[in-house]
């Protein structure tokens, strides 16, 4: 009797199975010999689940967020304020636990720039507009809670944009951010400005 295998789950333990080895050496120095020993599987095995080394960064990618988008709603959930809210939304970009995903994401980003994959462009535009959206739930829900004022509503892409552009910024230059210091104060600014109730 044949043996079925569960092609998506398979995918994602090669790719799971690859991660520490592409952030130990990084994407540009690992060879798909080198992943596919890793993953105790044989060369040809990963070029039947993925068409390169950076396909496997996507599937990384995409499967750390569904993780990390797991564990925030819990946190979100169990947060009143919506100062605080905003807050935890935006931790991605400076907590220290989430340092594994932003090494990816940057590799992904940099991928994306230099060898752009419809596929690729396609995720990134999906999250990118699921994040705008549950930005904008949060600072609704803390409207309609007279947390916040309501034209904090307008601000959500810049604020968004806003965080995700000092990553890269703090990521691509010499010049030192305090990525968290600097959001915390942006949103701090907004919600003063915005006159937020307490």
């Amino acid at each position: 009797m044949a043996i079925i295998v569960d092609k998506e789950q398979k995918r994602r333990d090669i790719a799971i199975a690859c991660k520490d080895v592409v952030f130990s050496k990084g994407l540009s120095k690992v060879t798909i010999s080198e992943l596919a020993k890793v993953a105790g599987v044989g060369k040809g095995t990963i070029y039947e689940y993925f068409c390169s080394k950076e396909d496997i960064v996507f599937e990384m990618v995409a499967v750390m967020l569904a993780e990390y988008d797991i564990e925030k709603k819990q946190q979100l959930e169990n947060t009143t304020s919506t100062k605080e809210k905003i807050e935890i939304f935006f931790d991605f970009f400076y907590d220290s636990k989430y340092i594994e995903i932003r090494q990816l994401y940057k590799e992904f980003v940099a991928i994306s720039l230099t060898n752009p994959l419809d596929a690729m462009t396609d995720f990134l535009t999906k999250c990118k507009d699921d994040y705008i959206l549950w930005l904008e739930d949060i600072i609704s829900e803390g409207i309609k809670n007279n947390d916040i004022n309501k034209d904090v509503k307008d601000m959500v892409k810049v604020l968004f944009i806003f965080a995700e552009g000092l990553f890269i910024y703090s990521s691509t230059t010499n010049t030192p951010v305090d990525i968290k210091k600097e959001l915390n104060d942006y949103i701090g600014l907004i919600c003063c400005n915005m006159e937020i109730k307490k």
